[in-house]
């Protein structure tokens, strides 16, 4: 008797579970505006109704459609929530019209806007501003990217873009000059898009379509669209002939392919493309471990073939933080972590100038990596690191009791100026906690980090290199200019008012030319600098240049009005 009331009980939670999905489905389909659609579908949200179920119902209805609509609202679904980037409309409305089997696009095929949106029940909108295609909830775009909800979704966005890549109107595009997308609105994406989702599921229909694409690819428009997105729209398309299928699949990833174009007989492995990459340099830059592989595996693959600008596999993984790719290519007795690109940059070098924590912790725990090692230019990693105030990446170099924190570069400047002058302050704390840094040590030009910041108008790195006794605020640069006429100069407020506060700092010490920190500040018309120079008594307001100009001949000679009002009553000039 109990084990029935029991299942009795089940049965009627089970019977009032579907009642209340089946009442939400209804209840958010039923709402005639996309305001009141997506205000119910909230309220169901944060009512704890298992979502899943809801869309699983839902999901049933678009597939129990009468006619066409079933498959259409499937694959609008698959489109919307499987795209790389937000669909437009009209994009969507081409993709839904290829024909795997055609040899072109039947314009018959493309439907009309509303009967594409229809086919879904509502689950999909088109944005009025941007006019891209959406799903009505960040929940559905979850629920349709689990597995087995729509599945095989990658591989047929796949073959569609690849069916249309290999339509005849497409590859009847010629394949240099600006391209026209004028009538074909989904020529962009299945160029730029179609490998990655190959890359997730590649049927033998789609590897099949790949490689006919490939086999053509250097004369491509594709090729063209995919070269402009991978190396920017600044590169002018006629010299993209070189880059070719091979060079397209190891951009890509696809493994398969790759394995398949390289065995062709002819393959040259080894070829640049108009920049003078190799195919494994795309394959190590985009961080493609299958493909590199591959070709690491090859006897003919120079491994270390270098571009027009001497980027390397190596230099180019080490750039872009692909820690396996690295790993890969030092496993190879050929490849040293120290090897120059054309600008004498090695691994070490490029992972400091991108901040990869990961990475320069990897090669620093190499014993055949030297970290003091410069490029062409003596700019050492601790150097780049600084410069681009990427403190991680400086703590794990100044952990190294090898690393020399004043080593200039060919202009001399050290880490601890370039960072004074990007106004890294952080990085300049970091440097000023060591016992062996020079904090006022000249560049070439004379000017020390304490110049640099004032100039840039850092008045909290200026700060910190005040803190230090060891640091001359006077110090002039190769020009005889000051810190405080350099902060003057560029209207520095702030600055000027913490160089003051020092005692020591000299307010009225001219340059070679004889100008002060108040005629510079008079010339660029800095109210502000000029009112606080004013304030002290030990600065001279009608000192004249070497040339004979005051101040004020200086702010009425550039039509300042404001500065030549507060001069005039401290001077006797006319």
């Amino acid at each position: 008797m109990t084990n029935s009331i029991a299942k009795l009980g089940s049965l009627v939670d089970g019977l009032q579970r579907f009642l209340l999905v089946a009442l939400n489905i209804d209840a958010v389909l039923g709402e005639t505006s996309l305001a009141k659609r997506k205000k119910m579908l909230q309220k169901v949200v944060t009512t704890g109704v298992d979502l899943n179920s809801v869309y699983d119902q839902t999901l049933q209805r678009i597939r129990g459609q009468k006619g066409d609509r079933s498959r259409l609202g499937v694959e609008v679904l698959m489109w919307v929530s499987h795209s790389r980037r937000p669909l437009l409309i009209d994009e969507l409305r081409h993709a839904l019209a290829v024909e795997i089997q055609s040899t072109d696009l039947n314009p018959e095929n493309i439907r009309p806007q509303d009967t594409v949106l229809r086919s879904c029940l509502g689950l999909v909108v088109v944005d009025k501003e941007a006019s891209t295609v959406r799903l009505i909830h960040y929940t559905l775009q979850e629920y349709l990217r689990h597995p087995g909800v729509l599945p095989g979704a990658h591989n047929a966005l796949a073959l569609t873009c690849l069916a249309y890549l290999n339509y005849d109107q497409v590859k009847s595009l010629p394949a240099v000059g600006p391209p026209s997308l004028q009538g074909m609105p989904f020529l962009e994406y299945s160029s730029l898009y179609w490998g990655n989702h190959a890359k997730e599921e590649l049927s033998d229909g789609a590897k099949s379509l790949a490689l006919k694409l490939l086999k053509l690819y250097d004369n491509h428009i594709s090729a063209t669209l995919l070269f402009r997105l991978a190396r920017g729209s600044q590169y002018r398309i006629g010299a993209v002939s070189l880059f070719t299928g091979l060079h397209c699949a190891s951009y890509f990833g696809i493994v398969e392919v790759v394995k398949e174009l390289i065995e062709t007989k002819g393959c040259d492995i080894n070829q640049g493309d108009c920049l003078g990459f190799t195919p494994l340099v795309w394959a190590a830059g985009w961080g493609n471990e299958g493909v590199v592989r591959l070709i690491l595996a090859r006897d003919d693959a120079i491994l270390d073939q270098p571009g027009n600008y001497g980027e390397t596999p190596l230099s180019q993984a080490s750039l872009h933080g692909h820690e396996g790719v690295v790993g890969l290519l030092l496993g190879r007795h050929d490849f040293s972590p120290n090897s120059q690109d054309g600008a004498g940059q090695r691994s070490l070098w490029w992972a400091c100038f991108t901040g990869q924590e990961e990475m320069v912790r990897f090669l620093l725990a190499r014993d055949d990596v030297n970290p003091n090692e410069p490029d062409r230019c003596r700019r050492t990693p601790l150097w780049l690191a600084s410069f681009c105030g990427h403190e991680g990446v400086v703590r794990l170099l100044l952990a190294r009791g090898d690393v020399n924190p004043n080593e200039a570069d060919n202009c001399g400047q050290t880490p601890l100026s370039q960072a004074s002058f990007r106004g890294h302050d952080g990085v300049v704390r970091l440097l000023l906690a060591r016992d062996d840094i020079n904090p006022d040590r000249p560049g070439n030009y004379g000017q020390t980090p304490l110049s640099h910041a004032a100039f840039c108008g850092h008045h909290r790195v200026v700060r910190l290199l005040l803190s230090r006794d060891d640091v001359d605020p006077n110090k002039p640069d190769s020009h005889g200019q000051t810190p405080l006429l350099r902060a003057s100069f560029y209207g520095h407020e702030e600055v000027v008012r913490v160089l003051l506060e020092r005692k020591d700092v000299t307010p009225d010490k001219p340059d070679v030319y004889g100008q002060t920190p108040l005629s510079r500040a008079s010339f660029g018309g800095h109210e502000g600098v000029v009112r606080i120079l004013l304030a002290r008594e030990d600065v001279n307001p009608g000192g004249p240049d070497n040339e004979g100009r005051t101040p004020l001949h200086v702010a009425s000679m550039h039509g300042h009005k404001e500065i030549v009002a507060l001069l005039q009553p401290r001077t006797s000039d006319p």
